[in-house]
C-alpha cells in the first residue's frame, strides 16, 4: 500500500486559521506541515486549528513534527487547536500529552465556538 503523501490547506476564519490535513503525517510531511503553519502564521491569527479529518496515519515522526508545530505556536504566543482526530490518534494525544497542551475538539464547528467565545 502505498504512502499518502500529506496535504496541508490554509484557509481563513474569523480569528483563526484553519489547516486541513489528508493523508499521512511522517517523515515526509514536514515540507507541507512547515509550509502551512508558516502560511497560517502569516495572517497573525488569534489561533491556529490543525483539521485531521482527512489525515488516514499519524507516526512517532509526525507526532514530533506536530509538538514542533506545538512549541512555534507557543513561541509566537498563538493557540494551537486540534479537530477531527480519531478515535486512536485522541488516545495517542492523550497519552503524549499533546492533549495537555492544545485543546482538542471532535469536530470543527466546536472549535470554532470555543475561539470566538468571550
Amino acid at each position: 500500500m502505498p504512502a499518502k503523501h500529506l496535504e496541508a490547506n490554509v484557509r481563513q476564519e474569523p480569528g483563526v486559521a484553519v489547516i486541513d490535513l489528508s493523508g499521512e503525517i511522517n517523515g515526509f510531511a514536514q515540507e507541507a506541515l512547515d509550509a502551512a503553519y508558516a502560511e497560517a502564521d502569516r495572517t497573525d491569527p488569534e489561533a491556529i486549528l490543525l483539521n485531521f479529518e482527512g489525515v488516514d496515519y499519524i507516526n512517532s515522526t509526525g507526532i514530533a513534527l506536530i509538538v514542533g508545530l506545538l512549541a512555534r505556536a507557543r513561541a509566537s504566543k498563538r493557540r494551537l487547536l486540534a479537530c477531527n482526530l480519531s478515535e486512536h490518534y485522541m488516545e495517542i494525544f492523550d497519552i503524549t500529552r499533546l492533549s495537555d497542551f492544545m485543546s482538542v475538539f471532535p469536530d470543527e464547528e466546536s472549535a470554532m465556538s470555543e475561539t470566538s467565545a468571550p
